[in-house]
């Protein structure tokens, strides 16, 4: 159920000095794993075929930018696609679940074992079914996404108060009431959890698919750096790519405070 205003201002949202407080011990570490990373080259003499420094990788990136910039954009189209469509499966899948106690039964062991296929194996079907195009891509990000938002959304759903429903049910609501009041704000905090878990798989789904068959994305620019061996530039790619997750999964917290900050809220009690 969700919180009080008091429980709710008490918390702070990412982006609060409370939030960069959280984040500044991972800021941290990075800053000295880049500065062991930089000293290391300048001292060993490693080639920069081999690894060059973040310095190089930082310069060779800035001077690349307009080419990883195209290159992110087809990335992040594929991601956001994928993930809608994903996103849209996921929703109306657990609420069909959450009304049919013998679908839930048939279909829960079906999307547990869909993780079962490893990515490697998925993308190259993928491309060999629909092609070098858009869909294959799509369909990728779409099948990496859809477990952790679906079983997300159902056990939210099934965690919500039974005396609450029951109270409601003897009052005379309806099952559709009783998921609109109950079931459904029970679910929110678990399925922004899973938004977040989902989120990131989707930019590493779309590189991957991109990796193994595109003409535009991240995931092909690195392969074509790699047979290049410009080491600095695929890491530059990666980097790109790790600050794309970044910024989709702090966005998740925006759309949270916007939808239901109570959620937010809740979900920060339960780890602190």
């Amino acid at each position: 159920m969700p919180t009080s205003p008091t429980r709710e201002s008490a918390v702070a949202a990412p982006g609060s000095r409370s939030g960069v407080r959280w984040a500044l011990p991972s800021i941290v570490t990075v800053a000295v794993l880049v500065a062991v990373w930089q000293i290391y080259v300048m001292t060993s003499g490693v080639r920069p075929q081999v690894l060059p420094s973040p310095v190089r990788v930082a310069r060779q990136g800035w001077a690349h930018r307009a080419e990883i910039a195209t290159h992110a954009a087809a990335t992040l189209q594929v991601t956001l696609i994928g993930f809608a469509v994903s996103l849209t499966l996921a929703w109306v899948l657990a609420v069909i679940v959450d009304f049919s106690p013998w679908l839930r039964r048939a279909l829960v062991p079906l999307f547990v074992a869909s993780q079962t296929v490893p990515i490697v194996a998925i993308a190259p079907l993928m491309i060999i079914w629909f092609g070098f195009g858009l869909l294959p891509k799509i369909l990728v990000v779409a099948l990496v996404t859809f477990f952790p938002m679906a079983i997300g959304l159902i056990e939210g759903f099934a965690a919500a108060d039974r005396d609450a429903g029951a109270l409601l049910r003897s009052m005379g609501a309806s099952r559709v009431q009783v998921f609109r009041y109950v079931r459904l704000p029970s679910a929110i905090p678990r399925f922004f959890t899973a938004l977040r878990i989902g989120i990131t798989y989707a930019v590493v789904g779309a590189v991957f698919a991109e990796y193994v068959g595109a003409s535009v994305g991240l995931g092909i620019y690195m392969s074509l750096q790699k047979n290049s061996f410009r080491t600095d530039l695929v890491l530059a790619a990666v980097l790109v790519t790790a600050l794309l997750s970044i910024a989709l999964y702090l966005a998740t917290f925006a759309v949270e405070r916007l939808v239901a900050p109570w959620a937010l809220a809740e979900n920060r009690s339960r780890r602190d």
